[in-house]
């Protein structure tokens, strides 16, 4: 058992407390705290010190992946931990974007590769992801309907967006929706920022108004602070609004497009930072390659809590993913066993304390806001507490899960 210095990530949506009030920090930080890292990602890999030296959790596993992961993944991962683990602060939205599946981030990467100043991929794997909220949570996720969308346009009465209705209407509705996308984004630069100056104080005054969609509304003219003038805004408009309560889980599959806007939360992703982004940012914006990916028919799903034996303790949060998996387990006093028991792990303690055991009596004590890697040789682990255990491991094989 490890346990692990996580990689703070400084964007500028980031919270200053809410990280630092999870780790049990006095003081906010000086600077905006947005993600913090749990993982292996060259981007940032964990620390953590093995046999009196200090090192990385990215370094450790390529040293020895079969004693590190368990020879099955080893082989299905090729020597990759396939999993991140973040908790995410976002006192700001976070930028309207996609993340590929294995075969587009594969050939996406592969023509970066071979097309140098082109960097859209960090790398060539899939980035679907879990999200379990903390704190109520903001989130634009999943595109709605095509004829809620036309009513929400409507509802704005800006002729303008006339265009974009048209496109809504026709044809299939993937494919109008992908290009009722198009449209908003590939607007000429005078036509974007009239259009944007209009649906902004019109969805500003809707949203202040009894309506079913007064929150979507309203979420427009909030993230407009941060991101005046962005097209995103009117983009936004194309996808489902909604504030997860805490303690509610959301699976968003490659594909799905989405925004984070406010919240603390828990986030289990394939071992990537694959982003392409489709608004309220100023990095570039690959409407082309954004559409490539984009797929208005992925399902984003809250992933219902399935318990585990004992007195409902421990929580699984099965996602058709083979990258990762998500238990929780509320501790008490007495030992239970770690799930799951084997292949590589990370345990994120919450909310309290964690005490980690293993049978040749090795101890590893985590308070709230701290993680530690277990190893696929580390088995038989138990924990006990007064805190909430979030364990992260590799998926069951999709060929598995069908049969």
């Amino acid at each position: 058992m490890d346990v692990l210095q996580p990689i703070i990530k400084p964007y500028s949506w980031g919270s200053r407390d809410a990280l630092a009030r999870l780790q049990g920090r006095d003081v906010p930080a000086a600077g905006p705290e947005a993600e913090l890292w749990m993982g292996a990602h060259p981007a940032g890999p964990s620390g953590l010190t093995r046999d009196g030296r200090r090192t990385t959790l990215q370094d450790v596993v390529a040293a020895d992946p079969e004693r590190e992961l368990g020879a099955p993944c080893a082989r299905r991962f090729g020597g990759r931990l396939p999993f991140l683990l973040k908790i995410l602060a976002a006192d700001q939205p976070l930028s309207i974007q996609v993340h590929p599946d294995r075969r587009q981030a594969r050939s996406g990467f592969a023509a970066q590769s071979a097309a140098p100043g082109r960097q859209l991929y960090a790398d060539d794997w899939p980035k679907p992801e879990l999200l379990y909220a903390l704190t109520p949570f903001e989130v634009l996720a999943g595109f709605r309907g095509r004829a809620e969308a036309v009513e929400v346009y409507d509802g704005l009465g800006i002729p303008a967006l006339g265009p974009v209705v048209d496109v809504l209407r026709a044809g299939d509705a993937d494919d109008a929706l992908r290009e009722a996308l198009r449209t908003v984004l590939d607007r000429p630069g005078d036509d974007r920022r009239s259009l944007v100056s209009a649906v902004v104080p019109a969805s500003a005054r809707l949203g202040g108004s009894p309506g079913p969609y007064a929150a979507a509304y309203a979420a427009v003219a909030g993230m407009a602070r941060h991101h005046p003038g962005d097209p995103g805004l009117v983009a936004s408009l194309l996808l489902r609004h909604q504030v997860l309560e805490a303690g509610t889980a959301l699976f968003m599959p490659a594909g799905g497009l989405h925004a984070y806007v406010r919240g603390v939360g828990v986030e289990l992703l394939a071992n990537s930072d694959n982003v392409l982004r489709a608004g309220l940012t100023g990095k570039e914006v690959d409407v082309p390659e954004l559409l490539r990916i984009t797929d208005p028919g992925a399902r984003v799903a809250v992933v219902a809590p399935r318990p585990l034996g004992g007195p409902g303790r421990t929580h699984a949060y099965d996602c058709p993913v083979e990258e990762f998996a998500l238990h929780r387990t509320a501790l008490g006093a007495a030992p239970r066993p770690v799930v799951p028991a084997a292949g590589p792990r990370i345990a994120l303690c919450l909310d309290g304390t964690a005490q980690l055991g293993k049978p040749d009596g090795e101890e590893v004590s985590l308070r709230s806001g701290a993680s530690c890697f277990l190893p696929a040789t580390d088995e038989e682990v138990t924990a006990r507490g007064d805190g909430t255990l979030f364990v992260a491991s590799a998926g069951t094989p999709l060929l598995q899960q069908a049969g």
